[in-house]
């Protein structure tokens, strides 16, 4: 990554704020998106090298069109995009409020595309990556992650049909799945779900490490967690199978959704 121009959304969040130090450690040149200007701030000042901060929302029109009128303005082309900011609501369908549902789809999926549609003619015409950064739920539906399920799912689908659409191009597309990840985005209900089922629970550094190592193979798809890629490959073949593990639990599960 020494050298490459890098454009990552979601920068100041676990994941992503993580990820921004793994690769400027590795030489890159960040270009860091997110709303909050402070914590942005912050972040740019205490990583090692040279790097630049956006203050945008890429839900909004205006917030994209700043990103891409940022970009060039510089003058230079993205090497790799990485979409790694998005939201996560851990309710049950009827509870969710239809705002929740709306942000969840319009902030893990629609503004994702949305900004790789914009930025497509900044890529480095040498060879250029986009990376999604999606979820081992984008393979495997979960009770109270209905919203969340499906635009991690749309985000996957996204990404193979981008990177067979651009097969004849120099840009390549990858989609990443980290499992559950230790990160303020999730709510203490979930903390407590994750520690009641004894689910894996991943650092932000660990994952952030994987996606790295993701991001200089070949691999289409990487999902991280040995577990869960045994989950995703019986999801597929014997989805049954995914059914009686999670509907054993399912009780337990809607009791945390439900905060009770």
């Amino acid at each position: 990554m020494n050298g490459k121009l890098i454009l990552l959304t979601g920068a100041t969040g676990g994941i992503g704020k993580a990820l921004a130090e793994k690769l400027a450690i590795e030489g890159a040149t960040l270009w860091l998106v997110a709303r909050n200007q402070e914590k942005l701030i912050e972040l740019e000042t205490n990583l090692s090298g040279t790097h630049h901060a956006i203050v945008a929302d890429l839900n909004t029109t205006a917030g994209r069109l700043h990103v891409l009128s940022r970009i060039k303005s510089h003058g230079k082309p993205l090497d790799i995009l990485i979409n790694a900011a998005g939201i996560s609501k851990f309710e049950l369908l009827e509870d969710s409020p239809d705002a929740n549902i709306e942000l969840t789809i319009q902030s893990n999926l629609t503004s994702p595309i949305l900004l790789t549609q914009l930025l497509l003619s900044q890529m480095n015409p040498r060879g250029a990556r986009i990376v999604n950064i999606g979820s081992t739920f984008g393979n495997i539906g979960f009770p109270g992650y209905s919203a969340y399920c499906a635009s991690k799912f749309g985000l996957r689908g996204f990404s193979q049909a981008l990177s067979r659409e651009l097969a004849d191009s120099s840009i390549k597309v990858q989609y990443v799945a980290p499992r559950a990840t230790k990160t303020t985005m999730n709510a203490e209900h979930v903390n407590k779900m994750n520690k009641a089922l004894g689910n894996s629970v991943d650092s932000p550094s660990f994952v952030a490490t994987q996606i790295y190592s993701a991001m200089l193979s070949k691999e289409r798809s990487v999902s991280i967690g040995f577990q869960e890629k045994i989950f995703v490959f019986l999801n597929n073949i014997a989805s049954p199978v995914v059914d009686l593990a999670i509907n054993y639990k399912l009780s337990l599960i809607k009791q945390f959704a439900k905060g009770i």
